[in-house]
This record gives structure tokens, C-alpha cells and sequence, in this order.
């Protein structure tokens, strides 16, 4: 075989071979890295490393191409970025205080032949500001209907919006984007509409964001709404059930907006109104069966006025026990307890006796056996119990 064929041999054994060679070599000498996301004012750590790095050193550089770390060795002065660990097998530093303008593609290179490198994509999300709640002016009559504006600025990505009156959601128009003028950030806003009622005076009406760089946090804003209506009246007895000889108080509670500054008492049948009142509440000093009826409580105040009924029926007076009664029932209870504690007495002895029945005899049974009266059971009797024991009967 001549040169050129030789040549030739050794050309396609290194087309042949060479390839397989160069992968392997370029997949162990080949940096990675992960891309990074981070919060406006935090801290982000970006690490690269390789398997085979040849005997050189790997570097970091910026979006801008300004080499940021080489090896172990600074070249950026800038005092944010911090190296973490210098090995040959990585590099890792840190970016503390992360500004918007800090986004971008960070390249990890090492100066093999030829020069490989890693790309490390930084997110920075851009926290959004407290809304802002605008549309308010002045207190609402009942029924009236308000429209409520929040906007947020700074967000990155945009934000969304959402509404609630104390805790109930409420469904606002859906949150409108606007890009700001550092072509960065967000402006979201939204806006609201509903009818109001007097149960929404004094409602907190809250504007929330919602964004990723908050992790849960709460950002929010409320607005305090107040609501002006004509007043209701509600008539309270105290006692709830009163009795003939009590003292009763009828208290007449008006809820309204402004609150009512004065009432009026009527009794159905009575043409002037009554008189003996304290604030808002009637008094009877002393019930009778004659301050029985329907008595009305008007409260009024500068937006209107309520009425408010209730019937009075005067109960009879609770009977009072006597001094008699209750001396009887104290003495009745006495007895009951000395008969109880007789009764278990009793029962103690029958018990007592009847274990014991016939381990006792008299004078008279001893000799009764042989006497054929009672004079000579009792001459038996003194006799001892000699003339008893002599006593044998035999059976044939």
C-alpha cells in the first residue's frame, strides 16, 4: 500500500472515529447551570459546574458580557456580587439585592478547545405597590349605588385585582393591564359596582392583589363605607313577663342612621301623648291591671321615622309562700327523717334476733319435759340439770 493510501486510511479512521471521541469529550467538559427566579431586593445564587474541565478555569459573565468572576478572582467591582465556591469542578456566586435591570441571560464559559459555555436565564419578579382605592366621597343614602377604582403599579408579571365586603367576595370588573414606562413593570386596575343598603354601614370594602412575589403575603387596602337610613323601632319589655305591683320599663330602641333623637310615646285610646318617660324608655312605677293596652313608639330623625307596636297584659301578682307555710314544710321534713332513721333501726334489730332465735331458754322450759303441771316444771327447774342428764330412754 503506497502513501496516499495510507493517507487516505488514516483520514477516514479519524472521520469514522473522531466523532464518537469528540462527543464524549464534549458532553464531560461541558458546563450546566439552571435558570433562576427572584424576588426585586433578593438574593439569587447561580452555580455552575462541569465534569472534565481540561485544566482550566470557569468564569461567569453578565447579560452585558462583563465577566463577573474567573476562577476565584473578582473582575466586576461591584460589591453585590459575592463568590460563594471556587473549585475546578464549579463556580458559584451571588447577586444580593436584585434589581429589575439585573434580568437577563448570565453565561457560564470554560476555556477548553473549543470554548464551551452555559446559559443561566434570571427572572426578577417586581413586587407590586399597596392598591389604591378612589372613588368614595361622602356618606350614602340607602339604595344609592357606588362604583369603586384600585390600581396597583410595579408589578412584574402584571397582577391581578379581586374585591370583598367584609367577608364576602365581591365580582369586579376584570383587572386591566398597562405596561409602565420603564418597560418592566405593571399597572393593574379595577373597579367595582353595587347598590348599597343599611347593612353595609360601616362595611370595610377591601381592594387585594394577588402576585406571586408576595408568597402568600397579604397587600391590601380597605375603604370604611357609611350609609345613612331612616330609623326602625323595636319595643323591649323589662321584665319580658311583667306582673300586677311590678315596676316595668319599656325600652324603645330605634336603629338608624343618624340615630333618632326623640320618641314619642301613645297609648291606644289616650289622645295626648305620654309624658312619664326617661330618654327612650316608658316607666311604670307600679303595674295595674288599668296600664294594660297597646302602647306605639315613634322614633324620629331628620331622614324620617318608624313606628313600632306592643300589647301590654298585665299578668296577676306571683304568689308570695307564708312565714306558716314554710315553718310546716321545714318540720315536715324533720319527721320524715326521724321516721327514717326508726324504720332502719328496726329492721336492724329483727335482724339481730332473728340469727340468735333459740340460744336462749327459760327457767320454766328446762323442766316443762317431765312436769305434769307447772309447779313441777318449776321444782324441775331449780333442781338442776342433774336430774336431766339422769333422764335415759331405751328403745327395743
Amino acid at each position: 500500500m503506497g502513501a496516499p493510501s495510507a493517507l487516505a486510511l488514516l483520514l477516514l479512521c479519524a472521520c469514522c472515529g473522531a466523532p464518537g471521541w469528540a462527543n464524549l469529550s464534549q458532553d464531560d467538559s461541558q458546563p450546566w447551570t439552571s435558570d433562576e427566579t427572584v424576588v426585586a431586593g433578593g438574593t439569587v445564587v447561580l452555580k455552575c459546574q462541569v465534569k472534565d474541565h481540561e485544566d482550566s478555569s470557569l468564569q461567569w459573565s453578565n447579560p452585558a458580557q462583563q465577566t463577573l468572576y474567573f476562577g476565584e478572582k473578582r473582575a466586576l467591582r461591584d460589591n453585590r456580587i459575592q463568590l460563594v465556591k471556587s473549585t475546578p469542578h464549579e463556580l458559584s456566586i451571588s447577586i444580593s439585592n436584585v434589581a429589575l435591570a439585573d434580568e437577563g441571560e448570565y453565561t457560564c464559559s470554560i476555556f477548553t478547545m473549543p470554548v464551551r459555555t452555559a446559559k443561566s436565564l434570571i427572572t426578577v419578579l417586581g413586587i407590586p405597590q399597596k392598591p389604591i382605592i378612589t372613588g368614595y366621597k361622602s356618606p350614602l343614602r340607602e339604595k344609592d349605588t357606588i362604583t369603586l377604582h384600585c390600581q396597583s403599579s410595579g408589578s412584574k408579571p402584571a397582577a391581578q385585582l379581586t374585591w370583598r365586603k367584609g367577608e364576602q367576595e365581591l365580582h369586579g370588573e376584570p383587572t386591566r393591564i398597562q405596561e409602565d414606562s420603564n418597560g418592566k413593570t405593571f399597572t393593574v386596575s379595577s373597579s367595582v359596582t353595587f347598590q348599597v343598603t343599611q347593612d353595609d354601614d360601616g362595611a370595610d370594602i377591601t381592594c387585594s392583589v394577588n402576585h406571586e412575589s408576595l408568597n402568600g403575603a397579604d397587600r391590601s387596602t380597605s375603604q370604611r363605607i357609611e350609609v345613612l337610613y331612616s330609623p326602625k323601632a323595636e319595643i323591649r319589655p323589662d321584665p319580658p313577663h311583667p306582673r300586677e305591683g311590678q315596676k316595668l320599663l319599656l325600652h324603645c330602641e330605634g336603629r338608624g342612621n343618624p340615630v333618632p333623637q326623640q320618641y314619642l310615646w301613645e297609648k291606644e285610646g289616650s289622645v295626648p301623648p305620654l309624658k312619664n318617660t326617661q330618654e327612650n324608655a316608658l316607666i311604670f312605677p307600679f303595674l295595674n291591671k288599668s296600664d294594660s293596652g297597646t302602647y306605639h313608639c315613634t322614633a324620629i330623625s331628620n331622614l324620617g321615622s318608624s313606628k313600632a307596636r306592643y300589647t301590654l297584659n298585665v299578668n296577676d301578682p306571683s304568689p308570695v309562700p307564708s312565714a306558716s307555710s314554710t315553718y310546716h314544710a321545714i318540720i315536715g321534713g324533720i319527721v320524715a327523717f326521724i321516721v327514717f332513721l326508726l324504720l332502719i333501726l328496726f329492721i336492724f334489730i329483727g335482724h339481730y334476733l332473728i340469727r340468735h332465735k333459740g340460744t336462749y331458754l327459760t327457767h320454766e322450759a328446762k323442766g316443762s319435759d317431765d312436769a305434769p303441771d307447772a309447779d313441777t316444771a318449776i321444782i324441775n327447774a331449780e333442781g338442776g340439770q342433774s336430774g336431766g342428764d339422769d333422764k335415759k330412754e331405751y328403745f327395743i
